[in-house]
């Protein structure tokens, strides 16, 4: 790409959903509806709100299987603009996630990584061009680990949504520009459930906790940044936190400021929440800004 670009290294799965009164507890069953399926996973979602919600030229680097799984997949990315460098695995079947969404929009999903697991650290492409890496925790951590170390040696902007929630290792916070965590994911990485302890135990710069309807809140050299929550009629939160991160670092590649960032990734985000499915979820760039014209919500330090 001829452009200055944003590069996400990580997982792509199909998904599938269905609805339910309630998530069910260990050992319940629970009748179902609405089955669909949908392109998915944490890499993929956020590599198209990066293009089509935040309107930047991205790349993706990910890995599928040799199935009919990875069509409809490829078919999502292309339709929103990402190149792709797409490793294709022989023995390993595409991703796939088991979503349960419930009627107040609540989910529970299980994933099966399948060939996310076949990325390795020699599977990098070039990163002439790139001003941010975007990570997550769906493929293995030594590779998200070189990654990031490759990234920082290469003076790339390291972006890590910190998901699903595990403890780091510190080779990877150290080389971390800026980390993205739920609460749930913070208190696993600070080891403490108190927000402001755990963000004092973090070794990386810049940190922004995402707190569902109550916004987000960004820990910076200098000082703490609160984003409010945007109020919508939720139906589906599964690709909420992706199309914050995604929207984001596009935000932050076209050199708006942190909070201005955070503004617009909660705003894409918030329309995210209001439709069904993971990619087919996450708004346009154009939807956005409409959003955010209709608001008067904003970030403070």
């Amino acid at each position: 790409m001829s452009e200055r670009s944003v590069l996400v290294a990580g997982s792509a799965n199909l998904d599938f959903v269905v609805r339910a009164d309630h998530i069910p507890a260990p050992g319940e069953t629970v009748l179902g509806r609405g089955f669909r399926t949908f392109p998915g996973g944490k890499g993929a979602n956020q590599a198209i709100a990066c293009a089509r919600a935040g309107g930047a030229a991205t790349q993706m680097l990910l890995a599928l299987g040799d199935d009919a799984f990875a069509a409809s997949i490829e078919a999502s990315l292309h339709d929103a603009g990402v190149a792709m460098h797409a490793l294709r695995c022989s023995s390993e079947p595409t991703g796939t996630a088991f979503i349960c969404v419930s009627d107040n929009a609540d989910n529970a999903i299980t994933v099966a990584p399948g060939a996310n697991a076949a990325l390795r650290a020699e599977h990098l492409p070039p990163l002439n061009g790139v001003s941010h890496l975007l990570l997550q925790l769906e493929t293995p951590l030594d590779t998200v680990t070189a990654y990031a170390r490759a990234a920082r040696a290469a003076g790339v902007q390291v972006v890590l949504n910190a998901a699903p929630a595990r403890a780091l290792p510190n080779e990877l916070l150290g080389a971390t520009d800026l980390l993205i965590v739920n609460e749930g994911e913070l208190a696993a990485i600070g080891g403490v459930h108190d927000i402001g302890a755990a963000l004092e135990r973090i070794g990386v710069a810049n940190v922004i906790v995402t707190l569902g309807a109550r916004g987000c809140l960004a820990r910076t050299p200098v000082g703490v940044l609160r984003q409010s929550g945007f109020v919508v009629d939720a139906i589906d939160t599964t690709a909420a936190g992706d199309t914050f991160c995604g929207a984001l670092v596009a935000a932050l590649h076209r050199a708006e400021p942190l909070a201005d960032g955070m503004r617009f990734a909660s705003a894409a985000a918030a329309i995210a929440c209001t439709r069904l499915g993971a990619q087919s979820s996450i708004p346009t760039l154009h939807d956005v800004r409409a959003f955010l014209a209709s608001q008067t919500s904003g970030a403070s330090a």
